[in-house]
């Protein structure tokens, strides 16, 4: 369920064109110091209410916003996917949660956040009050498209119940994302959900995935102007493809699972008219993840 803080007036930047599509725009009130090419991805910062403002979790998000508000060149959005809280989405964690990434509205920076399986809507909307809204395109659900200069981001909502692992769409969603598609065919398109897809990818992961993911591959396949496929969910790093659609793990912001394997980080997305780069940022600036890079070329 994507929730936005814009750091313009609301009213200035909420777009609604018809059919239920709520639409942000980046561009149309693009400042002198924002790079509109480029937008950072975080996910699973699993913030708790009782944490210790040194202890890692915080630590690690604190340390990605303070590099994001002392840029020279803003990004043209910051885009958090998903378990935003530390286990079942307590009201103290989305304090401290906001309050961790208040800077980022302070700096003018937009930022759009979807919520995961260790989140709970209702309490989500009880913090941030004023990120509810009025009249969602599919009820219980907040699904919107954020527009960049290079591609239309469509934020999903995956989140079926509060700590029940897998995720699902449904048909009603699934339904407005095929007329969100059609509707928005000018650019490439990239999805963006918590839950990883069972499709491509390590199977090992596949239980705790995305229940309707062929059905959403039926409706992603044939739009050729869809390219890729953002999730978190797995505390991982990885690329995998599934009929010419990109599906990319990114790092969690928080802990992983195995060490040995994988680090914590976010993602720095440099977006062209026909591909994008990826550049991995770790907590731990000696890892040999930091600073690497991949380039995706759009089928």
């Amino acid at each position: 369920m994507p929730v936005h803080l814009p750091a313009q007036n609301r009213r200035q930047f909420l777009f609604t064109l018809g059919a239920g599509f709520i639409t942000y725009s980046t561009g149309a009130f693009a400042s002198e110091n924002q790079s509109d090419d480029l937008v950072y991805l975080l996910n699973d910062t699993h913030i708790g209410e009782k944490h210790p403002t040194n202890s890692p979790i915080p630590s690690h998000l604190r340390q990605v916003v303070s590099e994001l508000v002392n840029l020279e060149q803003k990004p043209a959005c910051v885009l958090i996917n998903g378990d935003l809280a530390l286990k079942d989405g307590q009201a103290g964690d989305y304090r401290h949660f906001a309050k961790l990434i208040r800077p980022l509205r302070e700096a003018k920076i937009d930022t759009h956040l979807t919520l995961g399986n260790h989140d709970e809507r209702d309490v989500f909307y009880s913090v941030m009050q004023e990120e509810q809204p009025e009249t969602p395109p599919v009820k219980s659900k907040h699904i919107s498209v954020i527009q960049t200069k290079h591609a239309n981001f469509f934020l999903l909502d995956s989140l079926h119940k509060t700590m029940v692992t897998q995720g699902t769409l449904g048909k009603e969603q699934r339904t407005w994302l095929t007329n969100a598609l059609d509707a928005h065919a000018d650019k490439p398109a990239i999805i963006v959900t918590h839950h990883n897809p069972r499709l491509g990818g390590d199977p090992n992961h596949f239980p705790g995935g995305l229940t309707d993911s062929i059905e959403l591959w039926e409706i992603l396949a044939p739009r050729k102007q869809v390219k890729a496929y953002i999730h978190g969910h797995i505390h991982d790093r990885g690329n995998a493809e599934h009929k010419g659609i990109h599906i990319l793990n990114m790092p969690a912001t928080s802990y992983v699972a195995n060490p040995k394997f994988s680090t914590t980080g976010w993602t720095v997305a440099k977006l062209g008219p026909d591909s994008m780069t990826l550049t991995t940022r770790t907590t731990n600036a000696d890892h040999a993840w930091n600073q690497q890079t991949k380039t995706l070329t759009w089928r």
